[in-house]
C-alpha cells in the first residue's frame, strides 16, 4: 500500500502563522470597502472622477500628452478604477440596509434587521 506523503497531500493540514507562534492571533481578513460616508459624496468623486477623464481626452488634441496627466488623478477619485467607483456606489447605497446572513454554510442577502435605538442614561 503506497501513502503520499504529506508534503505533497494537497488536502494535507498546513500549519498557519497562529501555529508557529501561540498566543498571537491573527484578524479575519476584512473585504474590500470602497463605499464613502454618504451618496451625494460618493456621486461627487465620481463626477470629479469621469470630469478628469474626459477633460483629459477632450484636451488631447490642444495640450498634447500633458492632459493625460489628469488621468491619475481621476484614479484617485475612483479609489481605483471606474468598476471600483460602481462598486462603492453599490455599497454606498446598500449600507445599512441589507445585510449577510450565513446559515449552515449558505450565506444570503438579507433586509437588516432595525437595530434598537441607543438608551440614554440621565
Amino acid at each position: 500500500m503506497t501513502t503520499t506523503p504529506p508534503a505533497l497531500d494537497a488536502h494535507a493540514h498546513r500549519p498557519t502563522d497562529t501555529a508557529a507562534h501561540p498566543g498571537t492571533a491573527k484578524p479575519a481578513p476584512r473585504a474590500r470597502d470602497y463605499a464613502s460616508a454618504s451618496v451625494p459624496r460618493h456621486l461627487a468623486r465620481g463626477a470629479l472622477g469621469f470630469g478628469l477623464i474626459a477633460g483629459a481626452v477632450a484636451l488631447l488634441p490642444v495640450t498634447g500628452p500633458v492632459s493625460l496627466l489628469a488621468a491619475p488623478l481621476a484614479l484617485v477619485a475612483f479609489r481605483g478604477c471606474p468598476t471600483c467607483w460602481a462598486v462603492g456606489l453599490a455599497q454606498t447605497i446598500s449600507r445599512g440596509r441589507l445585510e449577510r446572513q450565513c446559515v449552515d454554510g449558505v450565506c444570503t442577502l438579507a433586509k437588516a434587521s432595525p437595530h434598537p435605538a441607543p438608551s440614554r442614561r440621565a
